[in-house]
């Protein structure tokens, strides 16, 4: 099977009370991924843009930046990622990720669940 890009529904919104809005394009669906996952995106964050500080439960989320650099909170520690940093969020963990430069942030996005 392959997915055209033209064919992934993309979306622009506000994730988690961030600020500004960020873009979602939808990769797969979670039937494409046997239903372990609820989400497989790309995600681009504009400067000055960020996804709010939320909590995962019973899931994993993963980033993978592939273009720009921005801030990322590891359950309250901030460390700055760049292009092929992965950021891992566990269950019962917190993160966000917020673009403080001037270039888009681009990332590539997977939930798993246990």
């Amino acid at each position: 099977m392959v997915i055209r890009s033209d064919k992934c529904p993309v979306k622009d919104v506000c994730l988690r009370e961030g600020k500004g809005t960020v873009n979602i394009k939808d990769l797969a669906s979670a039937e494409d991924l046997y239903n372990h996952g609820r989400l497989f995106a790309q995600i681009s964050v504009e400067p000055g843009h960020s996804i709010g500080l939320h909590a995962h439960e019973h899931e994993r989320e993963l980033f993978y930046i592939i273009k720009g650099e921005g801030v990322y909170n590891d359950n309250g520690t901030e460390v700055t990622v760049g292009v092929g940093d992965v950021c891992i969020c566990g269950d019962g963990e917190t993160h966000c990720v917020e673009n403080k430069g001037t270039e888009l942030l681009q990332m590539v996005a997977l939930i798993i669940m246990e």
